[in-house]
């Protein structure tokens, strides 16, 4: 935006834009879309359900086990367990964070959410990653409110230790990523006094 000051024109910067960022605990947090990112990570997480069949490939192929064995292995199959995180593929390494049952209504809990984001940040430190990339759990395929995420990913960033991550990028719309900064600020310096 201009404005004319004396004669002459000034720029004046607008709030807002595609990245909006944090630090805590060492971490720099970005809120980014996901056409934007931030930085190149070594890990992404994926929101997923019990059977796996959300992160499964949308095109068909022919199996390559014989069919007995294949209908063996489908009867033999478990459901994963909710708020468990399953790792799959090597760079980025792909985080399946199993928030959703889809027998039930809603699909999500926030409790499977907080539990696998405690399980993203533990099993990064694992493998030693310095940067991860995380959309917003139970908002992609759930209903759960972008900034109750934001509330549930502050509780799991306050439990977590970070010794090895550096940067999390928050896989955002571009409409949201002030509002999400803020309110995981809000929630990680709730009780902190100044």
């Amino acid at each position: 935006m201009r404005k004319k000051i004396e004669g002459r024109t000034r720029l004046r910067l607008i709030p807002g834009g595609l990245h909006c960022e944090m630090s805590f605990d060492h971490v720099r947090i970005v809120a980014a879309p996901q056409n934007s990112p931030p930085f190149d990570v070594e890990g992404l997480a994926f929101e997923e359900d019990t059977w796996l069949v959300m992160s499964a490939e949308p095109k068909a192929s022919e199996p390559q086990e014989h069919p007995i064995r294949l209908m063996t292995s489908l009867i033999e199959a478990k459901p994963e367990r909710l708020g468990s995180v399953l790792i799959q593929g090597n760079h980025p390494l792909r985080f399946l964070a199993v928030v959703h049952d889809v027998n039930q209504e809603p699909t999500w809990k926030e409790e499977w959410i907080e539990s696998a984001l405690r399980e993203i940040f533990r099993k990064a430190e694992q493998r030693k990653l310095q940067a991860i990339g995380l959309p917003l759990l139970g908002t992609l395929h759930g209903r759960l409110e972008n900034l109750r995420f934001a509330v549930l990913l502050g509780r799991a960033l306050k439990q977590a230790t970070f010794n090895h991550l550096r940067r999390l990028w928050l896989i955002t719309s571009p409409i949201i990523t002030s509002e999400i900064i803020e309110m995981l600020e809000a929630e990680l310096f709730r009780n902190s006094s100044c």
